[in-house]
């Protein structure tokens, strides 16, 4: 080859080398990475910037994917003429849309509470004192031929028990008692005997116990309490005889007759002792009667 043709060609190859070898220039490098972040899934909804000097690529932006900032730096770096990469992407989560809002029901003010009421007074115990006379009304015979001591007999109070001038016990209460004594007359000696105690009364349905000695037959329907003397013979039979009442209290003094008296709490006589129903008898309390108020189940108490 002739040398001003060789020289000619080898210009021609040296100036085209340099253009072969040149590198993309950043607004290239730029374009691309934008066209493939905008292309790729994991980055297309990403708000990414890109900017490259002298292949120094730098990304920002902001992206809701968390898959996003990886994959952009990806297709950043694999981008000819690339240098560099400076992620400054920042990854947000996607906003929660807030729960929609539910109304509560107004709350219903609850009623006021009903006034309470006062605790009611306890009402005091009463107390009926020794020496006060029960009259009681038999409502069987008794007899001193037939009765046993331990024997009970019941009776009816005749007369109400008024205590500070209101009636405690009412009348017609039932009165429970006993045969404390009774002999027979004997047919040749020995005088007829016959002594009763009253030992409960009940009230309302509840039961008391009663510490009370015979006294001695009372008038019936004129609330006397009048107690026989104590002594024998014909003054005391004609006492008894005459504290009789009506009715079928009547006979009681002819029953009794003269000679019969009470001694001792106890009806003593040369005749034997008959006590009709309705006999109407005093007792008098040995000892104060506490009458308990409150319930059924509580029973009232006697005191020593």
């Amino acid at each position: 080859m002739p040398k001003p043709a060789f020289a000619l060609a080898l210009l021609v190859i040296l100036a085209a080398s340099p253009g072969c070898s040149r590198k993309p220039d950043d607004e290239t490098v730029v374009k691309d990475i934008q066209q493939k972040v905008a292309a790729d899934p994991d980055t297309k909804d990403a708000n990414i910037t890109v900017a490259s000097k002298n292949g120094q690529v730098t990304l920002n932006g902001q992206a809701t994917n968390p898959a996003a900032r990886p994959k952009a730096e990806q297709i950043a770096k694999a981008e000819p003429g690339v240098a560099s990469v400076d992620d400054e992407i920042a990854v947000q989560q996607a906003a929660v849309p807030p729960a929609p809002e539910t109304r509560s029901a107004p709350a219903q003010t609850a009623p006021p509470p009903p006034p309470e009421e006062k605790p009611k007074p306890k009402p005091e115990a009463v107390v009926i004192p020794a020496g006060t006379v029960i009259d009681v009304a038999l409502t069987q015979p008794l007899s001193s031929k037939t009765a046993q001591p331990g024997d009970p007999f019941t009776a009816t109070l005749a007369e109400p028990i008024v205590v500070h001038g209101k009636t405690v016990i009412p009348t017609g209460a039932t009165v429970n008692g006993k045969v404390v004594d009774a002999k027979s007359k004997g047919k040749i000696k020995g005088e007829a005997r016959l002594q009763l105690a009253v030992t409960s009364i009940s009230v309302h349905g509840k039961q008391y116990p009663v510490q009370a000695s015979m006294q001695g037959l009372s008038e019936k329907g004129k609330g006397k309490r009048t107690a026989a003397t104590t002594g024998g013979g014909a003054a005391g039979g004609a006492l008894i005889g005459g504290l009789a009442g009506g009715g079928k209290g009547a006979g009681i003094g002819a029953l009794l007759g003269a000679g019969v008296g009470l001694a001792g709490g106890a009806f003593t006589g040369n005749k034997q002792i008959e006590l009709p129903a309705e006999s109407q008898l005093s007792f008098k309390l040995t000892a104060p009667l506490r009458l308990t108020p409150g319930s059924g189940a509580e029973e009232g108490k006697q005191s020593e």
